[in-house]
């Protein structure tokens, strides 16, 4: 198959936070002979290729789940994987498939040193790299993560940081109000106060969760919510905590679920990488996500990272989501080069 083809065979696969075993499988099979292949699947069907030729002095990476998909809200299938035009249809076709399928086709029709790295998990915080043992990888000095930039050279992203804010009150029978405390509307307040607060160096929060209450007659005596902020260098997680904290109140705990670091390259140390992906080009701002760099980077000895893919970045996780299949060849074809020099 070519990039495009095997990037449509991708999207047919029903990967939404699950089931990635199967695409584990279909892209050992894209690779061939001439590598070291190995698959673990630490969650049943849940699974890490790690695939090596020869010593290599790049590392390709991606992840080969989606976010999740409403079927009833799409106007085709997410699991499309047809052409309308000149894109390609379906869950995952810019976040990251098309860029797993780029990456695939490079190194399959190259015989250069290479090792690659596709994860499961990454959509809910980088889970399937954070399982990989790093002695079963060989560091190198370039780690390159197809994530959507629309074939644009990225050299950073932000970190993030996900918190889950609890608020305990006292519970009582719904018409005598005065007898409990809600613990939805102290916790509303707090999420009010965190949406509405401009954050400096970039950072933004997000209140992505809500979770309390059982039945209209009960006064909630719990509530929960999940905060998903995005640090940056200058403004890092342990200041996003305390002003998170600070917001929230006394009665509201917080708890951390996780904590990415976010990634930065200087240019300098990619200069010619970036004058073969992207000619003449100057790097592109920061990515707002963040990816598995963030939990590869110190098991790969701390590489250089460049975060290039032929997805789109705003298609990543919308309805209807698709992806430029002139951007894919492209892709692919540069990768080749890459890998040739």
């Amino acid at each position: 198959m070519n990039a495009v083809e095997l990037a449509q065979a991708l999207v047919r696969l029903d990967t939404r936070a699950g089931n990635e075993r199967r695409a584990a499988d279909l892209v050992a099979d894209a690779l061939g002979p001439g590598f070291d292949i190995r698959i673990d699947e630490p969650v049943p069907g849940r699974a890490n290729l790690i695939a090596r030729r020869g010593d290599p002095a790049v590392t390709f990476t991606g992840h080969l789940d989606t976010v999740p998909a409403a079927e009833d809200e799409w106007s085709f299938s997410p699991f499309s994987g047809d052409i309308a035009g000149d894109r390609l249809l379906g869950r995952g076709g810019s976040d990251m498939k098309a860029g797993v399928a780029a990456q695939v086709h490079a190194a399959a029709t190259t015989a250069a040193p290479l090792q690659l790295i596709f994860t499961f998990g990454e959509e809910t915080g980088c889970d399937g790299a954070a399982l990989i043992d790093p002695a079963t990888l060989t560091p190198t000095p370039l780690l390159l993560v197809a994530e959507p930039t629309a074939n644009q050279v990225v050299l950073g992203h932000k970190g993030a940081l996900w918190l889950r804010a609890t608020a305990r009150g006292v519970s009582a029978h719904g018409s005598r109000p005065d007898l409990g405390r809600n613990a939805i509307a102290a916790l509303a307040e707090a999420a009010l106060r965190v949406h509405a607060r401009t954050w400096p160096g970039g950072a933004t929060a997000n209140v992505g969760t809500f979770h309390s209450g059982v039945q209209p007659n009960l006064v909630p005596d719990h509530a929960e919510m999940t905060i998903d902020f995005r640090t940056t260098a200058a403004y890092d997680s342990s200041r996003a905590r305390a002003a998170i904290t600070d917001l929230c109140g006394p009665d509201v705990t917080l708890e951390t679920l996780m904590d990415l670091p976010g990634v930065a390259t200087d240019p300098a140390l990619v200069a010619a990488h970036m004058e073969i992906l992207s000619p003449g080009s100057s790097p592109q701002p920061d990515a707002t996500y963040f990816t598995d760099a963030s939990v590869l980077k110190s098991k790969l000895g701390d590489p250089a990272v460049i975060v290039y893919g032929p997805g789109d970045p705003e298609q990543a996780h919308v309805t209807d989501e698709t992806c430029s299949v002139p951007n894919i060849t492209a892709c692919a074809e540069t990768l080749t080069r890459l890998l040739l020099s």
